[in-house]
């Protein structure tokens, strides 16, 4: 019991939070930043735009198969071990990446450097979360809650510019002095957990379980959009796989005497509930960031650099007001703070709802200072909720639990948005379509005004009446992509609002709010 009341001092404190969230944000960022090369990837390698999809796919599947059980495998193998070891494989995978020449061969290191990343990410936050004393359990929460805010917003950005200016391959060579140094500094300061008993009997049956429903609904997730959903057997085969291997691994886990993934940790209503409320968030969260560079790049014609470098500043915005809320208000309630968090994002996301297509990116400056400000209040107690009573190898269990969770909502949060999209996209076009007919003035007036524009430009007269009439439908499509993304924000908007009565729900001892606000 004494090994578990000692934290790191000074310097080496210091050290190991910094090279942890180092290591996470590395994992976070290989997660965005190869979006935005892909199709250099594909031309470099002969592989069409449904088959390079699977090199984000292959890192999304690798990462959260092996979330789960990282507290487990940092048992079996040693924390300092396991967490070095997960360092050294992403470098390596990240190398191999970078020299491969064709699709099977980078999908392949992708998975195995997803493997490791998910490793990096659940591991790291219950080591910076174990090196703070339960009174100032807040301050470590806050330190790993502003890296994984941030890590993700650079990746596009970062992955836009290595790529523009060296080749695609360096947005994977970049990770290597990265991960030696952190490798390094890993084996030098973190330690084991002190308690840490090795499992005596490993559940490969609870891991096999796992490693199925989780991989199966993340291929569900990312290629269900590509497969037009359930009208596809090959999805509707690895939902049903996914489903049954889901309730597989609940009963063995449940009745094993050494469990892979202890799920009787959910007897903690509050984890429990954080694990909820982390779901809810992570879809809602991602799905809005997902919709916005579309809206940006589709309706309003804004490049990729331009959305990338709006994020950033809103990005750098919620951090510092992170640092704020916890300088300001140490001693809140923590339902008191999420919930005006919340308000905050719901007021961002009314005029982001309200879009018209002249909009300049100054008229999304203040909703999005205004929402990452609301992140700001909302994402430190989110994971102090989950995790903040926890210690030891429950705190790592449960921070595997968590991260799970809200990478899970993030993938759910993308297909559910993009299919909103989608269904959409036809009911608004139906509206639209039916005031554009032959019989109206407006519509006879636009089009014969576009005609004698292009006939003026040297058309012949039926090329251009077929110009004015593909422009008239240009039009339309762009009118009603930017209306479904407004009901995407305003949809969230009150998605968002309903999750204040489940806040509402997180127990916290009366009378107490200094020491209920620092345990969780």
């Amino acid at each position: 019991m004494e090994a578990e009341t000692q934290y790191p001092t000074g310097a080496a404190k210091w050290i190991l939070v910094l090279t942890c969230v180092a290591c996470a944000v590395m994992e976070l960022i290989d997660t965005t930043i190869v979006n935005v090369s892909l199709r250099e990837i594909s031309g470099s390698i002969d592989a069409s735009v449904t088959e390079i999809g699977w090199v984000s796919t292959a890192y999304g599947i690798g990462n959260v198969i092996i979330i789960p059980l990282s507290g487990m495998l940092a048992n079996l193998f040693g924390r300092r071990l396991y967490f070095t070891c997960s360092v050294i494989i992403f470098t390596a995978a990240s190398l191999m990446c970078g020299f491969s020449t064709g699709l099977w061969g980078l999908i392949l290191w992708r998975f195995i450097q997803g493997l490791a990343g998910g490793g990096l990410l659940a591991t790291s936050m219950s080591i910076v979360l174990g090196a703070f004393p339960p009174e100032q359990a807040k301050t470590g929460f806050l330190t790993f809650a502003l890296g994984i805010m941030i890590g993700p917003i650079f990746g596009p950005v970062l992955g836009g510019y290595i790529t523009d200016t060296f080749s695609w391959h360096w947005i994977f060579f970049v990770n290597v002095p990265l991960g030696v140094l952190g490798a390094f500094l890993s084996w030098k300061y973190i330690s084991d957990l002190a308690g840490a008993v090795k499992p005596p009997k490993i559940d490969w049956a609870g891991i096999a379980f796992i490693a199925i429903a989780l991989g199966s609904l993340q291929f569900v997730l990312e290629e269900g959009s590509i497969h037009d959903w359930f009208d596809s057997t090959e999805i509707r085969i690895f939902f049903t796989l996914s489903m049954v291997s889901f309730i597989a691994f609940v009963w063995r886990e449940l009745t094993t005497e050494h469990p892979a993934v202890e799920l009787k940790l959910y007897k903690n209503f509050n984890l429990l509930l954080g694990n909820i409320i982390g779901l809810v968030y992570g879809i809602m969260a991602n799905g809005t960031l997902f919709i916005f560079p579309l809206l940006a790049q589709v309706s309003l014609g804004w490049t990729a650099m331009q959305t990338g470098k709006f994020l950033i500043s809103g990005g750098i915005a919620g951090a510092a007001g992170m640092i704020l809320v916890k300088k300001m208000f140490p001693n809140t309630n923590i339902k008191l703070l999420m919930i005006v968090g919340l308000i905050l994002v719901i007021i961002s996301l009314i005029p982001m709802g309200m879009v018209s297509p002249d909009a300049a990116s100054g008229y999304f400056f203040w909703p999005f200072i205004v929402r990452n400000i609301g992140v700001a209040f909302i994402a430190p107690n989110m994971i102090g909720i989950a995790v903040g009573t926890l210690r030891g190898k429950d705190l790592a269990q449960a921070t595997g639990l968590s991260t799970m969770t809200r990478q899970l909502g993030g993938a759910i949060g993308i297909a559910l948005i993009s299919i909103y999209i989608t269904k959409s996209d036809a009911s608004v076009r139906h509206h639209l379509a039916d005031n554009i007919t032959e019989y109206s003035v407006p519509v006879q007036e636009r089009v014969a005004m576009l005609t004698q524009n292009f006939i003026s430009s040297g058309y012949a007269d039926d090329q251009a009446a077929d110009a004015a009439n593909k422009t008239l439908e240009n039009s339309l499509v762009k009118q009603q992509t930017l209306i479904s993304y407004n009901n995407g924000f305003l949809t969230f908007a009150i998605l968002f609002a309903l999750c204040i009565p489940v806040i509402l729900l997180i127990k916290t001892a009366k009378g107490k709010k200094e020491e209920t606000i620092d345990a969780h």
